[in-house]
């Protein structure tokens, strides 16, 4: 099986080539960490303390790993945390929010490459976020002695039904999984249609609630709100934007400036390689306009001033500041949403399937997304049932609820009330998952011990085999002359 997968695996690849070509020259991506990829050189961890490899594919998952880490980093020191990821922009952002930790690049799914990682890793624990079925990857772990874990589990609808075709398959892997912390019960039922053992599931509720700040002063929101000059403004926030959203959003603004003065847009974008375009479409909207990594900066100077606006910076008052505000840095989001009065949720007006809610929701702001947001189906159908968001059909939509939220200031106080308080009652996920990892842990323990008894085995008779080659210290030894 691991033959067949690699060999599908590489043809999907040479397949693919001249897409991850062109993407590498137009976008700047996969440019990074052919060695971990491919040949599974992941940094050789060299401490015997017990570790948990958490993988993390993408920006959101790496986010989500945060209020795990901390609760781990308290309660459980003597366990030892590295995190991977698999994208450049999942990588910035884990190299930037866990400097303490190891961060690397994931081995693609080749048999090769995974088995080296995980010797040079030494898992006790596998910890997958969200959904990753990367069959190759979790049997080396499984070989190894350690014990596969998914957590966060969802399954959504789509996922559902390509899985479904291949059942056989997918359960095979899935049977391989020791724990899956799911969602909820939805959830649930749909990983024990594919398959996955049933003692194996528990619901968890969903970490990203834990994960969300509730306290607008938190020491990040403020710096922010003191760069950008943010003090009695009336803050739109458009985050996690995509194609065609930017549009729609200055559209909105533009129409609204006029007649709301303290009104500001702070505008970010969901990818880093779009931060240009939506650059070029704001100087075409005429909107006065600056950038993030602008601000603080004073005239002349290239640092960053800690705390101080872009105009006290330049002895301005802050009322000479642009009122867009384009945020070009990764990471950042999660504290910039703290700034918003109202707010839109992106990837939902598009295709993409929508982006997490829950942070501008926790800080109780009167959120609105799109139509599309099936990545987040079972959140939104909760936030919409408890009447804690608005659903927007197109830009006239947003526009129609920006503007009442403006001229009906206690109705969206009200709104932002209810998203708070809904998000505070789902907490508790994280604390969950913790003490099933624990579980999960003390168990593997025999296993792995085993495992790696076997692998220092196999490291000493290859020393020996090797010592057996070298000539002996102090012995004389012949070479073969050619005849005469």
């Amino acid at each position: 099986m691991p033959y067949l997968l690699n060999l599908i695996y590489l043809l999907l690849l040479v397949f693919s080539l001249p897409w991850f070509v062109w993407q590498s020259l137009r976008k700047g991506k996969y440019r990074q960490g052919y060695g971990a990829k491919f040949l599974g050189l992941a940094p050789r961890r060299v401490s015997d303390k017990k570790c948990l490899w958490l993988h993390a594919v993408s920006v959101g998952e790496v986010n989500l790993l945060a209020p795990l880490l901390k609760q781990i980093e308290k309660e459980r020191p003597e366990w030892e945390c590295v995190i991977s990821t698999t994208t450049v922009t999942g990588m910035e952002l884990a190299k930037k929010k866990y400097s303490q930790y190891m961060v690397f690049y994931c081995p693609l799914d080749f048999s090769w490459a995974v088995a080296a990682a995980v010797r040079r890793i030494r898992p006790r624990l596998l910890v997958l976020a969200e959904l990753e079925l990367w069959p190759n990857l979790i049997r080396a772990a499984k070989h190894f002695g350690a014990g596969v874990a998914v957590i966060n589990g969802r399954l959504s609808p789509h996922s559902f039904r390509g899985y479904r075709r291949i059942r056989p398959f997918v359960a095979g892997v899935l049977r391989e999984i020791d724990l899956l912390a799911i969602q909820d019960e939805t959830y649930a039922e749909r990983f024990r249609q594919l398959g996955a053992r049933t003692e194996a599931i528990h619901v968890t509720g969903s970490m990203k609630y834990d994960g969300a700040q509730t306290d607008r002063n938190n020491p990040k929101t403020q710096r922010l709100a003191a760069l950008a000059g943010i003090d009695d403004d009336i803050v739109f926030l458009a985050g996690s934007t995509q194609e065609p959203e930017e549009v729609a959003v200055l559209d909105v603004f533009r129409a609204l400036a006029a007649q709301w003065p303290r009104l500001r847009l702070v505008l970010v974008p969901r990818h880093a390689d779009r931060f240009e375009a939506v650059a070029r479409l704001i100087d075409a909207s005429g909107l006065p306009w600056q950038r993030r990594t602008e601000l603080g900066k004073a005239e002349g100077g290239g640092r960053e001033a800690e705390g101080k606006s872009h105009a006290s910076a330049l002895g301005l008052p802050p009322s000479a500041l642009p009122r867009v505000l384009l945020v070009d840095v990764v990471g950042e989001l999660g504290a910039w949403w703290g700034t918003a009065d109202i707010a839109f949720v992106g990837g939902s007006l598009g295709n993409r399937g929508g982006q997490n809610m829950i942070e501008p929701a926790a800080y109780g702001a009167a959120v609105s997304f799109g139509p599309n947001t099936r990545n987040f189906r079972d959140i939104v159908l909760s936030m919409l049932e408890h009447d804690a968001a608005v659903v927007v059909n197109d830009g006239r939509g947003l526009a129609q609820f920006v503007r009442r939220c403006l001229e009906q200031p206690e109705y969206a106080a009200a709104l932002g009330r209810r998203a708070q308080a809904f998000v505070s009652s789902q907490l508790g996920a994280t604390e969950r998952t913790l003490r099933l990892l624990e579980s999960l842990e003390k168990t593997t323990r025999p296993q792995r011990q085993a495992a790696v008894a076997v692998q220092k085995r196999r490291e000493t008779l290859c020393a020996a085999q090797l010592a057996n080659l070298r000539p002996a210290e102090g012995r004389e030894t012949k070479t073969l002359e050619p005849d005469a």
